[in-house]
């Protein structure tokens, strides 16, 4: 298994990008979104890599973050989506806009993924809502000190609340999942200051 490649880009392409790695040029494919953050050609650059080998295949798929390649993993486990139906996801939604609008069961934005209809959208739903975590995807601090345990419990259950206000206000729930990330939430702020501030981000 490659884990990740880190060497110079040497190319780059329409949906792949080439590093030279000890004298070995990898072609690696990658989502089209990342491409306004990859480095000018000659720089370093580290893609944590997925290697999918079948007997008429052999490709790697890259990406610049470890959570992009689990999500670009879950994907895979979604019967009938295979590596370029997920890589196609990826380029047209962020893996931050695609978990938000899986926990906020937001079909139409999924929907809006090249080959990736209703029926699909509501499978990988169904097929992935329970592999992701709500609390995890709020959670700023990822060190996981006792002391502050119960005040990010209580943050999130205050974050859930304003959430599901603004989807009642007729926000999508992915929209509304951005909205409250946003807000730098102190532990004294109650759940009707977080949706006014959070209502804020709507511009």
């Amino acid at each position: 298994m490659i884990s990740y490649i880190t060497g110079a880009l040497t190319e780059i392409e329409e949906d792949m990008v080439i590093i030279e790695s000890n004298g070995i040029g990898y072609g690696i494919y990658v989502p089209s979104s990342i491409m306004p953050y990859l480095p000018a050609p000659g720089e370093k650059i580290k893609l944590y890599t997925y290697l999918y080998v079948r007997e008429d295949a052999f490709a790697l798929y890259g990406f610049k973050e470890k959570e992009d390649l689990k999500i670009f993993r879950l994907l895979l486990g979604v019967s009938g989506i295979g590596p370029k139906g997920a890589l196609g996801i990826l380029s047209a939604i962020t893996p931050d806009e695609l978990r938000f609008a899986i926990l906020a069961e937001d079909v139409k934005t999924i929907s809006k993924a090249p080959g990736i209809g209703l029926k699909t959208a509501k499978k990988m739903i169904l097929e992935l809502k329970d592999k992701m975590d709500l609390k995890e995807d709020f959670m700023l601090d990822k060190v996981d000190k006792i002391e502050n345990r119960t005040e990010r419990i209580n943050q999130n259950d205050k974050r859930n609340e304003a959430v599901m206000a603004l989807t009642a206000l007729g926000y999508s729930g992915t929209d509304a999942l951005k909205a409250v990330k946003k807000v730098d939430m102190t532990e004294d702020m109650t759940v009707e200051q977080l949706l006014k501030k959070a209502l804020k981000n709507f511009g």
